[in-house]
Formats: structure tokens, sequence, C-alpha cells
């Protein structure tokens, strides 16, 4: 079958050129026969698929080589000395400031053995906001991504704990070693003996004569500090209560060799971490006066416009609280599914949803959900609703009545919370079905937003709207 059909298309195409040129020879023109546009349509005019061009069509768009400037050499050059120029001799001097001689030497070696050009055409790099960190830097420390070196080696797995005649041998060491009748103190680094400038810095960034003084120094500290150790082991009479305690909280009790393992316990970060240090704060806003530390608001004051202190005075109120479980393939999964609404007590109320493995997390994404989500109820005289609303959610009916002033809220309890957070004072509500609380919240909430106006109304019947109790009880000239 495929045989035969792609016979009879070659057939056709062969008849085809054979006979468009003889049936019209005065319009066939040397431009007209080579233009590639006739001769795809020719040959592609019984083939249903898209054309190749189509069917390589991507969403993203191509970056062309002359928006790059790499169509000449010119254009090459050009980009070349303004994106990567040579070192200037100041630039030169900053960096002998910081780095010595023999990382100068390292640096112009680098420089030489790597040619502009190449970088150019071969090794551009992506300067738009969507950009992959992918160029790492390895002088600064990320906790996230490197690993803590391990403070010392594993533990043996022959370890055992002393007997009687081990812990009394393991004790005398101990005496001979420590530090008898001097108190424990810090002692001096190599870093305490360089000026203050250079005190912050690395110290693969001193320079050579500074390092060396600093050497000096620390080694003739090192010996008077001997010397003064032995005076006062003669002039001792023991360890102190620090060593004493010590040796009792610090000391292996194992035949380790007193090799102190290291913790299951990961190690909390410090407040300031190195290379990181002044570059993550938390998003705060000093005309908050305070009173959003944490920056849990600062996405919602720019969604809605408000201020810390308006959404703090939001009524809110958890109506829904459930716990569920997810079923998968690792084991049963629990969590929590929260319902919150949130209102101004003057006709806006908004309705959120979340769910979280910590019920705290879960109460507060559905808070910011429900002020995020606030939308005007209309209220009939700021009290009530317009008329009757029935709504249906599922297997849920509800059924909402306006009511006179001074009547009450004589609602379930869930509606009288949205009730109050919405302005509504009074209002009678009924259940015709189920009373799921999920769905009694929802079809509430929808049959608040879904109330008759009066307005469209009359304009849809044409006639004019007179509100009776304005008139006669209000004092209201229309």
């Amino acid at each position: 079958m495929s045989a035969a059909r792609f016979a009879a298309r070659s057939f056709l195409s062969r008849r085809l050129a054979a006979t468009v040129p003889a049936a019209a020879p005065a319009a066939s023109t040397p431009a007209a026969s080579t233009c590639p546009a006739a001769q795809q349509q020719q040959q592609s005019q019984f083939h249903s698929s898209a054309h190749l061009e189509a069917r390589r069509r991507s969403r993203f768009k191509n970056v062309r080589a002359v928006e790059m400037g790499l169509t000449s050499d010119a254009k090459i050059e050009s980009f070349t000395k303004k994106k990567f120029a040579e070192y200037t001799e100041d630039e030169k001097a900053a960096l002998a400031h910081n780095y010595p001689a023999e990382h100068m030497e390292a640096i112009e070696a680098a420089e030489a053995a790597i040619d502009p050009r190449d970088l150019t055409i071969q090794g551009r790099l992506r300067v738009d906001p969507y950009r992959m960190p992918y160029i790492d830097d390895f002088s600064e420390i990320q906790p996230i991504i490197d690993k803590r070196a391990r403070r010392s080696a594993p533990p043996s797995h022959k370890a055992r704990f002393m007997d009687v005649d081990e812990f009394t041998q393991d004790l005398i060491n101990w005496a001979d070693e420590i530090r008898r009748g001097e108190p424990t103190h810090r002692m001096k680094k190599l870093r305490d003996f360089v000026p203050e400038e250079f005190f912050e810095k690395p110290e693969g960034q001193w320079p050579k004569d500074v390092r060396d003084e600093a050497f000096t120094k620390f080694w003739a500290y090192l010996k008077e500090q001997k010397d003064a150790d032995a005076k006062a082991a003669a002039n001792a009479t023991g360890p102190t209560d620090g060593d004493i305690l010590s040796y009792i909280l610090e000391r292996s009790s194992m035949t380790d060799n007193n090799l102190q393992a290291n913790s299951s316990l990961a190690p909390a970060l410090p407040d300031k971490v190195p290379g990181v240090e002044g570059k993550y704060r938390n998003a705060i806003d000093p005309a908050d006066d305070g009173l959003d530390d944490k920056g849990q608001y600062q996405e919602l004051k720019k969604r809605t416009g408000m201020s810390v202190r308006q959404i703090l005075q939001l009524k809110t109120k958890k109506l829904v609280h459930r716990r569920v479980v997810n079923q998968t393939r690792l084991g049963k999964i629990a969590s929590d599914s929260v319902m919150v609404i949130a209102g101004n007590g003057d006709g806006w109320l908004g309705l959120g949803m979340a769910k979280s493995v910590e019920a705290s997390i879960a109460v507060e994404k559905a808070t910011l959900l429900a002020i995020q989500n606030m939308q005007p109820i209309p209220r009939y005289e700021n009290r009530t609703i317009y008329g009757e609303v029935t709504t249906k959610v599922s297997g849920t009916i509800v059924r909402l009545n306006s009511r006179p002033p001074g009547f009450g809220l004589r609602v379930s309890h869930r509606i009288f919370e949205m009730c109050r957070a919405a302005g509504i004072r009074d209002l009678s509500a009924k259940f015709l079905r189920s009373r799921n609380p999920m769905n009694t919240v929802k079809a509430t909430y929808q049959a608040l937003l879904s109330q008759p106006n009066p307005e469209d109304l009359a304009i849809g019947r044409g006639k004019k709207l007179v509100d009776v109790r304005k008139v006669y009880y209000g004092g209201s000239v229309y």
C-alpha cells in the first residue's frame, strides 16, 4: 500500500514537472523557474504533513549571531575590548595591595594564557535575569552547598569502655599532661600579631613582610608561654577546679585514645556566617513600626495595598480544621486542612483554604489567602442582605433571608462568624440538605456574593426603583 502510494506521488510529481513549463512557456522566466518557494509548493502539494520548518518551531526564540555581534571580526574585536578589557595599572596596584607577589604572578600568567577572543566566541555568559548561578565563587562559603570538614576521624569500631586499671592509667596520663595550678585562659593566635588593617582579612591576603613579622612574634610568645608553664608546674600542687570539670565532661571514657566522635546532631549555623553575612536579610519595612519583624506580611502588602497595621486590624477566624491523610507508595502522609475567613467588619469578607503538615503553618497560609481574597459584600442598610438567596454546593443547600432591624443573627455558629466579619447584623439561614462544615461555609460565601441587586432588576424591567422604607421612615425625598 505504501509502495503504491509513493510510486503514484513520484509519477504525479514528474508529470507535473514535465507539463507545467510546456503549458505556459511565455509565463516561465528564469526567476520563476528557480524560485525556491515555487519548487517547494510543487513538491509538497500532495503531502498532508506540515513543512519541516513549521515542525521545528520552538516556543523559545532563537538567539542570532547578528544580535550577539559575531558576524564580523570588527564587532568581535569591539565586544572583546569592551567586555574583556585588560587590567589597568590602577587595578594591578589594587590587586597587589590585596595579594602577595606569588598570587600576582599566577594572575598575570592566567591572563596571558586565556585569549579574550575565545571568551567572546565560545565563553559568552548570560546576563539576563533568568540566568542560572552556574559560576561558583570558591572564595565564599555557602552553608547549604558546602559540607563542613570533619572535626576528627570517625571513632574506632573496636573501642570499648575502660576497666579499672585502664581508667587509673588514663587518669595518671592526664595528670602528667595537664597544666597544673594554672587557670585555663585563651591562647593568642597568629592573627593577634598583625596590624588592625589586616585583622579581618584572610591569611593568604597578608603581605609577606607582615606575615613574617607576625610569625616571629608568635613563636616568641609560644616560647614565653612554655617557660611560664614550666615555672607554674614546679610551684603548683595540682590541677584547678576548671581542669577537673573539663576532665569529667570532655574526656572520653572509652579505649579510643580520647578521640572525640562526631555528634549525630547537625551543628546550628552561627549568627554571622563568613561569606554569607549581610547578603540575606528579612524584608522588613521601617514604616511598619516593628509590627512585622518576620516579614510575613510584606508580600501581602504588595498584593492588597494595605499597611501592616490595617492587616492586623482585620477580623480573622478559623472555621474548619480537618485532619487528612494521603496514601502514597511510601506510606500514609498526614496533614492538616484549614479554612479561615477574614473581614473588616464593614462589608468586606474573604475565604482562604490551606494545607500543611504543621497545623500552625496551615493556619498562617489560610489567613494570608483569606485576606488576599477579600471581596465586597452587598448590604442593605449596612445590616442585612437583599431579599432571599439560595445556593447549592455539592450536597449542601443554604438559604439566606433578610430580616428587619433588631432581628439579630439566628444562624449556625459558622455563618454567625462570617456575618460578624462582614458586618451583617440581621439575618436568618437554613440548611435544606447536608450540613458538611466545609460546604456550608463555601455555600454561604457564594450566597453573600450572589445577592440580587435591586438596581439591576429595575433597569432590566424598565421601572423606577423606590425604597419604601426610606421614603416613609427615613425622610428621603425622591
